[in-house]
């Protein structure tokens, strides 16, 4: 193994791997593409990776390693000083763990804005409009179906965030409630049955941030009730299983997390980690570093 610096790849990189065998210029190159976390916490134990400084943690990288957690973290070669992560959700590193052992992380936020907004809207429209009746009837040779019916404009409705207001007046005065924020031990379950219960009768609810912002069982009775008119939500608690009293709801639009599911995003995500790397080994520095480690 070479004694110089190294980079190590967790997962593949699809869209961007010309440019990271490019990396090998200013740094060495290692890869965990598949295996399990019992294989890399041995390989972490053996000092294969102890010349390891920056770590790309690809999007796929948690089914092979599991989370950065505690534990793992702990068991990271003392090299290590730079995490960068694909992707805008970082709620599987332990962030707090990582800053007592001296690494910085990075995530990819810019990069998923636009695609992530475009299924926001979808979502929304969707919504609004109760997309999933006819578009299930109109596939089943039932023209618009026996549940069809009229749906809303977005013409003069509030949009909860459109403007900075109180969390209670957001709750309480907006037509549709769009979720777009990174989930935290704060954020868990921000909105449950007391929030709900604040809300206007008929409100419509879009979630493209992470599922367990949302009590999914508290939506489902606040569907049931009428509290909530419609829902749109790309992402779950627990993914990919999704709790049935929204898959039997058809007043629920639903999409299987596909919020960055495009060419040109995922080449601009692993694209964006690779800048982070290569301004890790040459410049000791992030262009995306978290916010909790921003001084």
């Amino acid at each position: 193994m070479s004694s110089g610096k190294q980079a190590l790849l967790i997962g593949d990189i699809t869209h961007a791997r010309k440019e990271w065998e490019g990396c090998s210029s200013f740094v060495g190159l290692q890869e965990f593409p598949t295996g399990t976390r019992e294989e890399f916490l041995a390989n972490l134990k053996s000092a294969k990776y102890d010349n390891v400084v920056v770590i790309y943690r690809s999007n796929d990288s948690t089914k092979y390693t599991g989370p950065f957690d505690k534990e793992l973290v702990q068991a990271l070669p003392s090299s290590l000083k730079y995490i960068c992560h694909n992707g805008a959700g970082y709620d599987n590193i332990d962030v707090v763990a990582c800053s007592a052992k001296g690494i910085s992380v990075a995530n990819t936020p810019q990069a998923v804005d636009d695609a992530t907004a475009d299924v926001a809207l979808f979502l929304l429209l969707g919504a609004l409009r109760r997309i999933t009746i006819p578009f299930t009837a109109v596939r089943q040779n039932q023209w618009r179906g026996s549940g069809f019916g009229l749906g809303h404009d977005p013409r003069q409705k509030t949009l909860g965030n459109a403007k900075y207001v109180s969390f209670d007046e957001l709750l309480s005065t907006s037509d549709v409630i769009s979720l777009n924020l990174g989930l935290s031990a704060a954020t868990r379950h921000i909105i449950g049955p007391k929030e709900f219960a604040k809300m206007k009768d008929g409100v419509v609810i879009v979630n493209t941030a992470r599922g367990p912002v949302m009590d999914e069982a508290a939506l489902v009775d606040a569907l049931a009730s009428g509290k909530v008119w419609s829902a749109g939500l790309d992402v779950f608690e627990e993914e990919p299983k999704i709790h049935p009293g929204l898959l039997k709801n058809e007043n629920v639009v639903l999409l299987p997390h596909i919020g960055t599911a495009t060419f040109e995003t995922q080449r601009d995500m692993e694209l964006l980690v690779l800048e982070n790397l290569r301004l890790a080994v040459q410049e000791g520095t992030l262009k995306t570093q978290v916010p909790e480690q921003r001084k």
